[in-house]
């Protein structure tokens, strides 16, 4: 098999059925840690990603898309629901989701279609499915309150935190945990997809192929390193800012991860940014082994294929890492799809964000407007954003973990990004005219009466002191019960995944010869 570093795994025709009379195939192909401005398509000059090139030349590029919350476990949350972090008590990476609460396995179930989870989701509690028909692959991260946030000593570093040794020790490794994670995510992605297309089940599917990379640590197997000479790896385009000069929060993240304990050269910069390229380089290999499982099963055609991130990473800007920043490296997410019904080479502007991928996949499952809600997403469809912009939309985030003590909003509305916390100043920028986020425009009194605009909009969207009470309840209640269900016998709530041997191969539950004629499946037409 030809490397997919060199070669791209997406062949589809641009001539498109509608959705509307015809309902695709859905793969979502998630990735972990991935900003928007380190693809190529979104302007990176040295990444390599030709399978991610490949979805996007055939499709619609999202410019303006927003992680719902800038931190795995609570931006996948919004991503599943639709609805904002702040509905759904999502507060911090151990937030359990309620079991009532639909996603959109749960409305695409409905609709007719099979889902199935292969990765990396989160999930917090003993509901480990949320609507999934199907879970392929156990999680990589943990399913307890383990990593609970506290209000109560809010500037407590904890044992589980963020540190720089990630950074310190960039650079190439063979293995490593994650890269044993996300080969088993592609199997077992690829293994279903095949599956699927001997089965007689004639229901439209949806898959999540949900990797871990470029999360951090910071390397990559030598062959992608090698993919990039590291005389050409850029610095950050904002370098180091001084901790005198950095906003309250930036500095805030400083003393929860760095603290200037291992003082990074700036060969150590650049070599973490190389292993970051390499590791977006290794997950598109693996999201090209996923579409040439669609291509080799016949099933492209007929198939919507999305790529999105949970959130980015700073790697570097400003001297900050990681995410859990409003600043765009960390805020700012890949939205790429292409399929029936989109169109090829769209760019939009408009401004949007993961919670607006449940109500799109339900648009798409239903062909168009569902009355099915028992209440309203957050969200909104993104198919009219492929036939004509909206300058009116608002991509929301929200920040409630470790590193703030209070509840840290952000809307980017137009061409403005504006961000609140109570105990700190708000912060207003200009993307268009300031695109790395240089020139708070805040304190200008030129500009007060947007900010006022802006202050009156997030006292109507929150009540702030009531949510900050809210999750601090919720915070005290988790670490109660993680401390009880560490006594005595151990029961996890991760997810085993299960498969019944003897109903693969020729086991026995069905004659040699219906098995032999089930197991098959033609080649696709030469393209």
């Amino acid at each position: 098999m030809s490397r997919s570093t060199t070669r791209s795994r997406y062949h589809h025709e641009d001539a498109k059925p509608s959705m509307k009379s015809a309902r695709p195939n859905i793969v979502i192909l998630m990735v972990d840690q991935l900003g928007a401005r380190a693809l190529p398509s979104y302007g990176h000059p040295l990444v390599k990603a030709p399978n991610i090139e490949s979805i996007a030349k055939h499709g619609a590029v999202f410019e303006n898309f927003y992680s719902s919350f800038p931190l795995c476990a609570p931006a996948r949350l919004a991503f599943m629901t639709g609805k904002l972090c702040s509905k759904i008590g999502a507060w911090d990476n151990a937030a359990q989701l309620p079991a009532d609460v639909p996603t959109f396995a749960h409305y695409l179930r409905l609709l007719g279609y099979r889902t199935c989870l292969s990765g990396k989701m989160h999930f917090i509690g003993p509901d480990q499915l949320h609507g999934f028909e199907e879970r392929v692959t156990t999680d990589i991260c943990p399913s307890d309150f383990n990593w609970t946030a506290d209000w109560d000593d809010p500037w407590r570093t904890m044992d589980w935190f963020h540190n720089m040794k990630n950074v310190k020790n960039a650079g190439i490794a063979e293995r490593s945990l994650q890269q044993d994670y996300d080969e088993e995510v592609s199997f077992r992605a690829t293994r279903k997809i095949f599956d699927w297309a001997r089965d007689p089940d004639g229901r439209p599917f949806l898959l999540v192929s949900s990797f871990t990379h470029p999360h951090d640590p910071y390397v990559t197997p030598k062959r992608f390193w090698d993919l990039y000479q590291t005389d050409s790896i850029d610095m950050p385009r904002v370098p180091y800012i001084p901790l005198g000069q950095r906003d309250p929060h930036s500095r805030r993240l400083w003393e929860q991860y760095d603290r200037g304990d291992l003082a990074l050269r700036d060969d150590e910069v650049r070599a973490a940014r190389h292993a970051y390229y390499g590791s977006i380089s290794y997950v598109d290999e693996r999201i090209g082994e996923v579409l040439e499982a669609l291509t080799r099963t016949n099933l492209l055609e007929n198939t919507l294929v999305m790529l999105c991130a949970d959130h980015g990473d700073m790697i570097g800007e400003r001297g900050l890492w990681y995410k859990m920043s409003f600043y765009d490296w960390s805020s700012r997410v890949p939205l790429i799809m292409a399929g029936p019904g989109v169109p090829t080479g769209r760019r939009v502007r408009s401004n949007c964000g993961l919670v607006d991928i449940l109500p799109t996949l339900v648009d798409i499952a239903a062909g168009g407007d569902w009355d099915g809600y028992p209440e309203p997403p957050d969200g909104r469809s993104l198919l009219p954003l492929l036939i004509a912009e909206d300058e009116t939309r608002v991509a929301v985030s929200e920040l409630f973990s470790e590193g703030v003590a209070a509840p840290y909003v952000m809307l980017r509305r137009g061409r403005y990004k504006f961000t609140f916390v109570a105990y700190d100043p708000p912060q207003l920028f200009d993307l268009a005219a300031d695109p790395d986020e240089l020139h708070d425009l805040a304190a200008h009194p030129a500009h007060a009466s947007l900010v006022a605009d802006f202050h009156s909009e997030v006292l109507r969207r929150w009540d702030l002191p009531a949510l900050k009470e809210e999750i601090l309840r919720s915070q005290r209640r988790r670490r109660l019960v993680y401390q009880a269900l560490r006594m005595g016998q151990i029961t996890p709530w991760d997810f085993q995944p299960q498969e019944d041997a003897s109903k693969r191969y020729y086991r026995g539950t069905n004659s040699y010869h219906d098995a032999e004629e089930r197991g098959l499946l033609d080649a696709p037409p030469p393209q």
